[in-house]
């Protein structure tokens, strides 16, 4: 459905109702005021504006990683044009419209459309080369916007709590599992939440209360076990670390501390180096304020490794 750019009003009749319909279903899980404040202002747009707008609506899994000239060049206008476009809807620019439309849609997108997207952004590039320069991006944003406050109060929430319970889902349960096998290597009030069932969850938190910390681990497509969890654990009276991709994230409403790692799509792959190498960090700091008893600990696991002969020596 595409709005009629030769006149300045809303589709009329059962055409607006079907592209109501069409935009409310390819739009569920994406900031609805933004889809409605571009409807609301059509009738103001120019003719160029109106392409934007009605290329916006109907393919924004696209234009979400379409640079400002790739987007005008598409609707046949200017880059200018395009941030001129950004500037309207009340944006300081381009990149920040941009950024709004990635954020919105990475949790709805089907593996089939991630792959598309994928396709798209990375083009005849070298798999190799395109994703891994992708990967340092990441990282090096997750680095510049990284919110030091809130990692040292997750620092010392992990240190100072009585007990520790760790969950996350899907691909997230990677990044949950490598976050409790290193933190059980400094303490041993560490609990790994390993079912996605939500009654099983229910059962290994029972005993959760004030004094507990749950870390909450997900990224888009966000896991409802994971924010169930982060709730029940909430309401129980735990303080709650979220490490997600944004503020936005529906964990960051029950968190008392956020900590945000910049998580992107590869094709049908969830990238997840920069939320790796934050937990990294996470650990590296948890362990300089318990140094003693972790020179301890891997002491005695030397001495066992080297008894059960673990690793292989003649390398």
């Amino acid at each position: 459905m595409v709005y009629d750019i030769s006149r300045s009003g809303f589709p009329s009749g059962k055409s607006h109702e079907l592209f109501t319909e069409k935009n409310t279903q390819r739009g569920a899980g994406m900031k609805e005021d933004l889809l409605q404040q571009i409807e609301q202002m059509m009738p103001t747009f120019s003719k160029s504006q109106k392409l934007i707008a009605n290329y916006i609506l109907n393919h924004y899994e696209k234009a979400a990683y379409m640079t400002a000239l790739k987007l005008g060049n598409a609707v046949n206008v200017s880059e200018s044009t395009v941030v001129r476009f950004a500037i309207e809807l009340g944006y300081e620019g381009y990149p920040q419209l941009q950024r709004s439309l990635q954020s919105h849609i990475k949790n709805r997108l089907t593996s089939i459309q991630r792959m598309d997207v994928t396709r798209s952004r990375i083009g005849d590039l070298d798999p190799i080369e395109g994703v891994l320069t992708q990967d340092m991006d990441k990282i090096r944003h997750t680095l510049e916007n990284v919110d030091r406050e809130a990692f040292d109060n997750a620092v010392n929430t992990i240190v100072d709590a009585r007990r520790v319970y760790i969950q996350g889902a899907m691909s997230s349960g990677i990044l949950a599992s490598f976050m409790h096998y290193y933190l059980r290597l400094i303490f041993d009030k560490v609990t790994l939440i390993g079912s996605v069932a939500t009654s099983e969850i229910y059962q290994q938190m029972i005993h959760i209360g004030e004094g507990d910390v749950f870390i909450g681990l997900s990224f888009p497509r966000y896991a409802k076990s994971t924010i169930n969890a982060c709730k029940f654990a909430h309401d129980c009276g735990s303080q709650i670390i979220a490490i997600t991709d944004s503020e936005n994230s529906p964990l960051a409403q029950y968190a008392h501390t956020t900590l945000c790692a910049y998580s992107d799509m590869v094709s049908f792959v969830d990238s997840l180096v920069a939320p790796m190498s934050l937990l990294n960090a996470l650990i590296v700091a948890v362990s300089n304020r318990n140094r003693c008893r972790v020179e301890q600990t891997f002491r005695k696991l030397e001495t066992l490794w080297d008894n059960n002969d673990v690793y292989k020596k003649d390398v």
